[in-house]
């Protein structure tokens, strides 16, 4: 099965207490592509970036079966670029720069050899963009999974709303999903979030796991406790490719198969936030994968018997 991905790829400064990096490879369309490639190798990525942005980075995600016809190279501008420090409790961050430079140009154009992608990823970008994508697909992706935060639902939030009754699968931090929905209960907020349109609802809760709702059923999954983390960036964005990346290699959409995903997402999350950046994630075999997922299955099994 093959999956599309749209989103940016950039470069980041993070600053965190425990490392920093003046200049490091970011972009919720790099994360999400190295997340999901640990399970597919049929990627169509779609993106824009500068002059600036590393040849051998696209050569990489080439030779682990990422195409990348679709992201576009502007060759007199820089590519986009973020700065942020996280304060001690890595929950909460500052922004301290943001420079769109060649995003403020995204008008993302699907290559017709894409549009028969099973599996389409849209990553948080504006929601009159994110529309513009669905709507170039000649036949509509089996599953549709789209991430966005509060920006989005204090600056657009009709478009917002519109392009979520495409969506079979939204994807928001607790913040955004009480944001959304004016419910500060996550049950309460998911049932209002659905009635919305998208099919089923993932909340992420950072190191507290992830919550999956359709309308009838909730699934938790836990969040592996790790003894370090460095660094908090990119780790909903390896979330959902993760996610995505295992529903379309199992071609199974159902509620019983996302459960799983969910779990295979926090198994690439929990990579993601042990270096700066993209590191961990370009470093890690699927048998590392495998691995930490046998821990993930021993911390949520246990034996009981009812007398």
């Amino acid at each position: 099965m093959s999956l599309t991905i749209v989103g940016t790829m950039a470069f980041d400064a993070i600053e965190t207490p425990f490392a920093k990096t003046e200049k490091t490879i970011g972009g919720s369309a790099t994360y999400c592509a190295y997340s999901a490639g640990k399970f597919i190798n049929d990627i169509n990525q779609v993106s824009i970036v500068g002059y600036d942005f590393p040849e051998d980075v696209l050569h990489e995600l080439n030779e682990q079966g990422v195409k990348t016809e679709g992201v576009k190279k502007i060759s007199d501008k820089k590519s986009f670029f973020w700065s942020g420090k996280y304060h001690m409790d890595m929950n909460t961050r500052d922004t301290l720069v943001t420079d769109l430079n060649v995003l403020a140009d995204f008008d993302p154009v699907i290559p017709d050899f894409y549009k028969s992608s099973e599996y389409l990823l849209l990553g948080n970008l504006s929601p009159n963009i994110q529309k513009s994508v669905i709507e170039q697909f000649d036949t509509r992706p089996k599953l549709i999974v789209l991430d966005t935060m509060n920006f989005w639902m204090e600056t657009a939030l009709e478009d917002l709303k519109d392009v979520l009754t495409m969506t079979d699968v939204l994807v928001v931090n607790d913040s955004e999903a009480r944001q959304l929905s004016g419910e500060y209960s996550l049950v309460k907020a998911a049932r209002k979030i659905l009635q919305m349109g998208p099919k089923f609802l993932v909340i992420k809760k950072g190191e507290h796991g992830a919550l999956l709702f359709n309308q009838d059923e909730v699934f938790f999954a836990p969040a592996l406790p790790l003894e370090e983390v460095f660094d908090p960036t990119g780790a909903g964005d390896s979330f959902a490719g993760g996610f995505i990346g295992y529903i379309a290699k199992t071609d199974d959409i159902s509620f019983e198969n996302m459960k799983t995903a969910v779990i295979m997402g926090s198994v690439v999350a929990s990579f993601c936030v042990e270096k700066l950046g993209t590191q961990k994630l370009r470093e890690i075999t699927k048998t590392e994968v495998n691995k930490r997922l046998q821990q993930f299955i021993s911390l949520c099994s246990f034996n009981y018997s009812l007398e």
